[in-house]
């Protein structure tokens, strides 16, 4: 309830900054003034209303709010930026008594240009995102172990945080799943966050149709992340498993080709139910750790203390590499790889900045990737 009490308040404070920026474009006409006040405003808390709104059930009007609101939470994000940089600027030639171009009030008519000049850069900022994330890239990434492969080269797909729902659906879905499927991978790996939180828009779109489509010769595995744990993670379990898709919860399976693939349970889950996870050594115990060790875990924590034990690779998602430049700064201090490939002893990481997106359709800091895992050894 604290997270999500200071979450509104720094929302309506920057919505309030961006207002007071934007207001001097607002037409001076009565009754037009207030129409473009109540949609500023009806467009700035769209996001939160349009998730209030879906768990009411009204999932048409939802959508049409959500997918409104999920733009402004970008766009949001570099009005503020941008708006900030020009007050800095107007700040220092005020105190130093400069006569320039930054030497203007916002009422004015330079001031009503240069508003509508933000706006502009904004628009095309998001525009360049929504390209980065509606057009994922393939990463071939070479994983060289200490260990026989199975064939010499054993060739594994991760995607993560796909973030199916109502701003996620069938077109981008079967587009992903065509790219996956081109890959011919021995096995599929999905890290966490495949659903949005809620599963209605899922089943409503009829999702899981497009996912059975998913192949790869030893099959298609699945972890839950934490937004499966802000929906209901056993049903999100369940309709994964009723498409096709085999969840490891806190388990261990030895492949056809003998290589072990484990996948550890959400960190979320332990902090919702009170139950701690399994440690990586319980989880790999009955394990042949001769064989090439393959870990998904959703969160990209504590690789140090994975690195201690005969992992091989450890794959997950989660951070989405900030997803919104400046972000990534943020996510690059919190974990000890915020996207991409590292190496800690002898165990090898990947994060995968993530194939789909959170709240705004748009990714700045990175873009939508397929990664293939082109693992060889001795």
């Amino acid at each position: 309830m604290i997270f999500f009490l200071i979450v509104i308040t720094v929302l309506t404070l920057v919505n309030l900054y961006i207002f007071y920026r934007t207001r001097n474009l607002f037409p001076v006409e009565q009754p037009l003034r207030w129409g473009f006040i109540l949609l500023f405003w009806m467009v700035a808390l769209g996001y939160m209303a349009g998730r209030i709104l879906e768990r009411t059930g009204a999932g048409g009007v939802a959508q049409v709010v959500i997918k409104a609101g999920s733009l402004w939470l970008g766009a949001m994000v570099y009005l503020t930026l941008l708006f900030l940089l020009v007050d800095l600027l107007r700040g220092v030639s005020h105190i130093f008594g400069m006569k320039g171009f930054f030497s203007f009030p916002w009422a004015s008519e330079k001031g009503r240009w240069i508003t509508a000049g933000v706006y502009g850069m904004t628009a095309l900022i998001l525009l360049a995102g929504f390209f980065n994330a509606r057009n994922p890239k393939v990463v071939r990434q070479p994983v060289v172990l200490d260990k026989v492969v199975p064939g010499g080269t054993y060739k594994a797909l991760l995607v993560s945080d796909i973030h199916l729902g109502i701003t996620i659906a069938n077109g981008r879905l079967g587009k992903l799943v065509e790219l996956m499927n081109r890959q011919e991978a021995d096995v599929i790996l999905m890290a966490g966050d495949i659903f949005d939180e809620e599963l209605g828009p899922v089943i409503k779109n009829n999702l899981g149709d497009l996912l059975k489509n998913l192949r790869a010769k030893e099959g298609v595995y699945a972890i839950l992340g934490n937004h499966e744990f802000y929906g209901n993670a056993a049903e999100a379990a369940q309709y994964l498993r009723d498409h096709r898709i085999t969840v490891l919860r806190d388990s261990a399976v030895t492949l056809p080709s003998g290589v072990v693939l484990a996948g550890r349970e959400e960190l979320t889950g332990e902090r919702m139910n009170q139950k701690k996870r399994k440690s990586m050594g319980e989880l790999l115990s009955g394990s042949d750790t001769a064989r090439p060790v393959i870990v998904m875990d959703h969160q990209p924590y504590h690789l140090a203390e994975v690195a201690r034990n005969p992992v091989d690779l450890q794959v997950s998602g989660h951070t989405h590499h900030g997803q919104l430049w400046p972000f990534n700064f943020i996510t690059k201090a919190i974990f000890e790889i915020s996207t991409g490939y590292g190496k800690i002893g002898k165990t090898h990481f990947y994060v995968s900045p993530g194939v789909g997106t959170w709240g705004p359709p748009i990714r700045t800091s990175s873009r939508s990737e397929v990664i293939v895992l082109e693992i060889t050894g001795k």
